[in-house]
């Protein structure tokens, strides 16, 4: 957007798509990230995934562990998201902040909460029990080859050389192991499911294991009373084994295991599904029978072969992947030349036979990174944020979570779920630029659930029209406010800033029924709650009141901690974007005299514009409060320049030197994400060098479980 009015550029045409005739291009570097040894930490495990099912591989030797998840195991059940205390309560916020009383403000915030999100949960364990040998030093190999979206492990114990190779079909909705060996009647071990959740397994008549388990209605354990009559989520995995002839299937049903003896190879196939049946349908209603759904999946697969499973499941997946195409080159420092890389990813062990691909561990590439910046591991990055995207939402699946797909435990961090104050707007950023359209259509579903919900918040919360959400929410599609903190709990504009992903789709695109159909109702009701949520200020402006800069605080006029005033930055920034694509939308649809589109553009003027503070940076609040975390891991205040299209080189030049003395201002370290947002900022402003300097930032190794505030 250039001066008030966006660039269309045409839709692009099959030619424009990059369609290679191999899986690897001519000169191209091998997309894999690889590993010496077993994993250590979850982390360090292989997550594979197609948008519903995930996994975690470990890749141990004398025991395999697969960590289950699929993506609607979450606690709870629908609820009823509104309050009509919380108008009271809101009124008092606002005389508070109108006196500029704002540590009170703060404290009078609490009145505004509504309910904790619920929590995202593992599915299970698919457990593998070999022989106890060891593994001869040297030739473990374990990968992610990302063209292929497969995780191998090969290793050798004696003269036998075993591989086990993993991947989830979306065509299919499979998890799927081989299991081979170089010798005949090599491969022997134990299989059983296991999981944390209330859960019972059990044998079928056709040496088929089931797993049968339910989700706990409450999000915590200690929420859970000793009569409840469980009413969560309820699911089902089943597991079939497939192997050479000549093999023994051993059943224990004692253990609830089957054991493979004497096998070539053997293929394990998962399958898995719950009783969700949306977001608006108690668990207890649902009509959906997981055990009955899981089976039926499986008859009618378990009947394809494994290279028929494997065909069918990368072509899927590089129908998305191969189309982008990223070679850098190492600079030479001498004219514009390059310079030639040689041997980027040497091999470790060139004697492992069968496996001339071993290459150097992704562990040691990064550690390597500061002195000899690999391309090639930028390159790799890239395609692996692109790899994960695929892997964790698909046109169908839930919305790509707090951790994607992926997740071991319990009551995981920040219960995993979806975070809109930037980590749910972050998942998807990749999309549209990357070629990944399809998959931001999860994106999609989630907000019009969280527009049904959250119409009834906005009107009985806030006595508005619209919808409205806030900055955590759940497969329940929770639009209220949540508990905790000001500092984060009372932020009314998540369902603006997803609404903008709306209109970005448009952009890209051009889908005119997408506009009329899915992406101008929400924006509708979303510019419908803003006007409505925007109040007369004392100096002619209109303002939001309360308003918080999303996890920061200030120090107040009287010396006090606060986060609660009126008009941050951000909140302008994001109300500015979604006026300005509901009037571009309307242009388009023939729409512009309608009476909220007449009002949007008569407010739109008048909304706070950012000011530079006397330091040179752009102030993150109306006021010019006192920061006592200049470097915070929120950027929120440059939300205008990035994704926002409000500020630009052209035409806010003076705005774009301070937003570069506030990122000076806030430094270079914090978490991952808070590094990619500054990235792209960097990018946005085009100053290339410090971009890069940035990804460098990136591609360093960090101390697995570390805290947010470093990674």
């Amino acid at each position: 957007m250039e001066s008030g009015e966006w660039v269309f550029v045409a839709r692009p045409t099959e030619k424009d798509l990059w369609n290679p005739t191999s899986t690897e291009l001519e000169d191209s570097r091998p997309l894999k990230v690889t590993f010496s040894g077993p994993a250590k930490y979850w982390t360090d495990g292989i997550p594979i995934g197609n948008g519903r099912l995930g996994a975690m591989v470990w890749g141990g030797v004398s025991s395999e562990l697969i960590q289950l998840n699929e993506d609607t195991l979450w606690t709870g059940t629908p609820t009823d998201f509104t309050d009509p205390a919380i108008p009271q309560a809101l009124s008092e916020v606002r005389n508070l902040v109108d006196s500029g009383r704002f540590s009170e403000a703060t404290k009078a915030a609490a009145g505004m909460f509504g309910k904790y999100t619920n929590v995202y949960q593992l599915l299970g364990d698919i457990k593998l029990e070999f022989d106890g040998s060891t593994y001869a030093e040297g030739t473990y190999y374990r990968e992610l080859d990302l063209d292929t979206a497969t995780g191998r492990v090969m290793y050798s114990v004696d003269d036998v050389e075993f591989t086990r190779e993993h991947f989830v079909s979306n065509p299919d909705q499979v998890i799927v192991t081989k299991i081979s060996g170089s010798k005949a009647q090599s491969v022997s071990f134990a299989v059983s499911l296991d999981s944390i959740l209330e859960h019972q397994c059990y044998l079928t008549d056709e040496n088929q294991l089931v797993m049968e388990g339910i989700c706990s209605e409450k999000r915590m354990k200690t929420e859970v009373k000793a009569n409840d009559d469980p009413k969560g989520m309820k699911f089902t995995a089943v597991l079939d084994l497939q192997i050479s002839n000549g093999a023994r299937l051993v059943r224990l049903p004692d253990d609830n295991k089957l054991k493979v003896v004497g096998a070539d190879w053997a293929v394990l196939l998962l399958v898995a599904s719950s009783s969700f049946e949306g977001p608006f349908v108690d668990p207890s209603d649902s009509k959906k029978n997981p055990t009955s759904d899981s089976l039926q999946a499986m008859n009618s697969i378990k009947k394809l072969s494994y290279s028929q499973l494997y065909s069918r499941h990368v072509d899927d997946f590089q129908n998305l992947f191969h189309r982008v195409s990223l070679q850098l080159e190492k600079s030479s420092g001498i004219g514009d030349g390059v310079s030639e890389i040689k041997n980027p990813m040497p091999s470790v062990n060139e004697d492992f036979k069968g496996n001339e691909n071993v290459v150097v561990p992704t562990v040691e590439r990064i550690k390597s990174f500061e002195s000899d910046e690999d391309p090639s591991l930028v390159e790799l990055l890239f395609q692996f944020g692109r790899y994960l995207l695929i892997s964790c939402s698909r046109p169908g699946t839930q919305v790509a979570n707090l951790q994607g797909i992926w997740n071991k435990d319990l009551y995981p961090a920040w219960d995993s779920a979806p975070t809109l104050n930037i980590n749910l707007e972050m998942n998807y950023w990749s999309s549209l630029p990357c070629n990944l359209r399809e998959c931001q259509e999860p994106l999609f579903d989630f907000i019009k659930s969280l527009s049904i919900n959250g119409s009834k918040v906005a009107q009985v919360n806030y006595v508005t029209s619209g919808w409205v959400a806030h900055h955590r929410s759940d497969i329940w599609a929770k639009p209220s406010a949540d508990m905790g903190n000001p500092k984060w709990a009372i932020w009314p504009m998540a369902g603006a800033w997803v609404c903008t992903h709306l209109w970005e789709h448009y952009t890209y695109t051009l889908d005119k029924d997408f506009l009329i159909n899915t992406a101008y109702p929400l924006l509708e009701g979303c510019a419908s709650f803003l006007m409505d949520w925007l109040i007369e200020g004392n100096d002619g402006y209109l303002e939001t009141n309360p308003s918080t800069s999303p996890e920061h605080m200030f120090i107040a006029p009287d010396g006090n901690s606060a986060s609660v005033s009126y008009s941050s930055t951000m909140d302008m920034a994001i109300i500015n974007e979604v006026f300005s694509a509901i009037v571009s939308a309307s242009e388009v649809l023939g729409r512009s005299e309608d009476a909220l589109v007449q009002n949007v553009l008569k407010a739109q003027p008048r909304l706070y514009p950012p000011k530079i503070a006397p330091d040179g940076s752009i102030m993150e609040w109306a006021l010019n409060f006192k920061d006592p975390a200049v470097q915070h891991r929120h950027i929120s205040h440059l939300f205008g320049l990035f994704p926002g299209h409000s500020i630009t080189l052209k035409k806010n030049p003076e705005l774009c030197k301070a937003a570069e003395n506030t990122l000076y201002k806030r430094g270079e370290d914090g978490p991952g994400w808070s590094t990619v947002w500054k990235t792209a900022v960097w990018a946005r402003l085009q100053n290339s060098e410090h971009a890069y300097k940035m990804v460098k930032h990136l591609i360093r190794v960090g101390r697995p479980g570390g805290s947010e505030d470093r990674f």
